[in-house]
């Protein structure tokens, strides 16, 4: 894994708040956080916590109530909602526990559609996607094959390669693991891990503890506010001693 102290998120005093008739919750609470290049950053807390809130404040998805989210050298809160929907297309891949496959479109189609949203090559486009479905274990005879008729693994893998298909600058990924079995978890994990080592940002929401050892940087979140940050450093399987420090800091966040 190639780290860096450049910054490619930020965020400052970023607030979102959600309604309910007349009642106003605050849900991510002045919030000032900086998200470094190369890193395979995990943010972990309890159901309600605001991780997933706060992954899509920082990807765009959800526009914030008050503060400001940079990417980069652009302040995305600031965009029109078609820049910003450009800008994501651009710069941002995402995988979530529901793949959001169109189960009416081949596997390889499904990854060509949201390539040919940025690019008009269409050879180097599919080129790229059978390169990376290759890198993540899906060989040619799946290809083809609808979402039905592949496991949740794959299913899971192809929504990756999508997530990967227009080279975005961050992977945002929400509980990507969350619905398989513990085999295809990790085989998602695997690659995850591979990519973040190839030099790919990440940043993962999730309540699992297997999954969350991948990252090198842990931030947890409570009540809408980062209460604590664990630094792992290089994710290296079967390393006992990572792993005690990683469940002694979330002991410690009372997780």
């Amino acid at each position: 894994m190639i780290t860096t102290d450049k910054i490619i998120l930020n965020t400052t005093n970023l607030c979102k708040n959600f309604k309910s008739g007349t009642q106003e919750q605050q849900v991510l609470k002045n919030l000032n956080i900086n998200v470094y290049e190369n890193d395979f950053t995990v943010i972990m807390g309890a159901s309600g916590a605001g991780k997933s809130t706060l992954l899509y404040a920082l990807s765009g998805m959800d526009k914030v109530t008050s503060g400001s989210v940079g990417f980069f050298d652009t302040s995305i809160d600031s965009l029109s909602p078609d820049k910003l929907a450009v800008f994501r297309r651009q710069n941002c891949g995402f995988v979530f526990q529901q793949m959001f496959l169109l189960d009416n479109m081949s596997i390889l189609d499904n990854i060509l559609v949201c390539g040919l949203l940025t690019k008009s090559d269409k050879k180097a486009i599919v080129n790229y996607a059978k390169e990376l479905l290759e890198k993540v274990g899906l060989t040619e005879t799946i290809w083809r094959k609808f979402p039905s008729q592949l496991s949740g693994g794959e299913n899971q893998r192809a929504a990756i390669v999508r997530a990967l298909i227009n080279k975005p600058r961050v992977i945002f990924a929400d509980e990507p693991t969350g619905s398989l079995n513990s085999a295809s978890g990790k085989a998602v994990l695997d690659v995850l891990t591979e990519i973040n080592e190839g030099g790919q940002s990440i940043v993962m929401v999730t309540h699992d503890l297997h999954s969350a050892r991948r990252g090198n940087r842990i931030l947890y979140i409570r009540d809408g506010v980062i209460c604590g940050e664990c630094l792992l450093g290089k994710y290296v399987s079967g390393n006992e001693e990572r792993h005690e420090k990683l469940q002694d800091f979330l002991s410690e966040m009372g997780w």
